[in-house]
């Protein structure tokens, strides 16, 4: 029987806080460029119904910087969790995998 390719993908609990944070910062810019939209769109039409100029400092203050700080500290979490629970995953499954050699 071949070698099987878990031997190629080792676990490796070191990079897991590199893709937690890849992924948070991600996510966080997303949610932060999103919601920056949404709320620069909101502004202005609000501003042109009501017939003045758009103070487009409150989309960032106001808008997008908060819902960015909380998508973050909830991606944070949910993608601290999902990864430990993988790599715990694995692992199991690797020490079964070597047993049943």
């Amino acid at each position: 029987m071949p070698a099987s390719k878990s031997s190629a993908s080792k676990l490796r609990w070191y990079l897991i806080p590199m893709r937690v944070l890849l992924v948070t910062f991600l996510l966080t810019l997303l949610s932060f460029a999103l919601t920056l939209l949404l709320g620069i769109l909101g502004l202005v039409i609000a501003a042109r119904l009501q017939g003045v100029h758009p103070n487009m400092t409150i989309a960032y203050r106001d808008f997008a910087l908060p819902v960015a700080a909380g998508a973050s500290v909830i991606t944070l979490i949910s993608a601290s969790i999902m990864e430990l629970h993988h790599y715990r995953r694995n692992k199991a499954l690797a020490e079964i995998e070597r047993i049943s050699r």
